[in-house]
């Protein structure tokens, strides 16, 4: 027995609503049913997308790569979605690090995730793990120690993965960004952009004493013109006369590790090895404490963009700065601004 007038109302309801239905519609009803049953009846709701797969590849170390006077280790990261013709960026630690140490700490792997690049980290095995910039060795083109050995990784890969000899990039940052400058400036033929967070100019590391430390530079107070730091670069690869890389250079104003005037150093160099004036053909603040200027051109992939982020010390890269790089070097499918 119901417990109150509303649910009596509730149960005898659809049996008046069953006895009071017109026969027709009784009979569309029916039909629509038929229809139904037969899958004739319209389309079915769509299914709700599944979620993207998370990824599944690794970083893994790769031996016998080639000729490796210092013995680095190398690290490589193929994505999921390895494009049929990837591109390949050199990923080079700072002081005290290592290539797995840079991978998990960046967003690089995201990235390479998105668009389908490989991703190559070498290791320093010496004291400190910094990369040797500061030998005569390293500093010219196949003269041996670290940059030979990240040549050979960069060979390795593109032989195995069909690579895009068009779309080979290095980023670095402190000692990595060091090495960027020395490669660049060792294998123009090789890069076709790199990016610089917290650097020293090419050969500014410079020692023949044996050392790996210059403290005139790390201070700042190595200052020279802007074709004498050009004449560093083409001597590293004499006779060269090809095409140079782009390059894209990021510094904090407050940096003690590796001092600020070395940023201005650093664009007088490769403006200067681009044939470019160093007055900014644009110069904007894409975001705060950030100033931004450009050289030879006005896009995103000018052949020298340099950013000064002030307030700011020897941390970079952060915040939004990989999007910047991957932009500069065209990873995400963007193309140069009208220069």
């Amino acid at each position: 027995m119901p417990d109150s007038p509303a649910d009596s109302t509730a149960a005898t309801a659809p049996s008046a609503a069953r006895r009071s239905r017109p026969p027709l519609a009784a009979l569309l009803a029916g039909v629509l049913a038929l229809l139904a049953a037969l899958g004739l009846g319209g389309a079915a709701a769509p299914a709700a997308a599944a979620a993207p797969a998370a990824p599944t590849a690794q970083l893994t170390e790769v031996f016998n790569f080639g000729t490796n006077p210092t013995g680095l280790r190398m690290h490589q990261y193929v994505p999921d979605n390895v494009a049929a013709r990837p591109a390949l960026l050199l990923a080079v630690h700072y002081c005290t690090g290592s290539g797995p140490a840079f991978h998990n700490g960046s967003e690089f792997k995201s990235f390479a995730d998105r668009y389908g690049f490989i991703i190559v980290y070498p290791s320093a095995t010496r004291s400190g793990q910094c990369f040797d910039v500061s030998s005569p060795q390293a500093l010219r083109r196949d003269g041996g120690s670290d940059p030979v050995g990240i040549k050979s990784m960069i060979d390795y890969v593109k032989q195995r993965n069909n690579v895009d000899p068009g779309r080979v990039f290095v980023v670095g940052a402190s000692s990595g960004a060091m090495m960027t400058n020395v490669l660049l400036g060792n294998y123009p033929d090789v890069f076709q952009a790199g990016t610089s967070f917290s650097g020293v100019p090419h050969s500014c590391f410079a020692t023949t004493d044996g050392s790996s430390w210059n403290s005139e530079c790390s201070g700042g107070r190595i200052i020279r013109s802007a074709q004498q730091w050009g004449d560093l670069v083409r001597n590293a690869y004499p006779g060269y006369s090809g095409p140079r890389p782009r390059v894209q250079i990021w510094h904090g104003t407050q940096d003690t590790t590796l001092s600020y005037p070395n940023f201005g150093e650093q664009i007088k160099q490769w403006t200067n090895v681009h044939g470019l004036s160093q007055t900014p053909s644009s110069t904007d603040q894409p975001q705060q404490n950030w100033t931004r200027t450009r050289y030879g051109a006005t896009g995103s992939q000018a052949p020298v963009e340099a950013i000064s982020i002030a307030n700011t010390g020897h941390t970079l890269p952060q915040g939004g700065m990989a999007q910047r790089m991957i932009t500069f070097f065209g990873l995400d499918g963007s193309t140069a601004a009208a220069r």
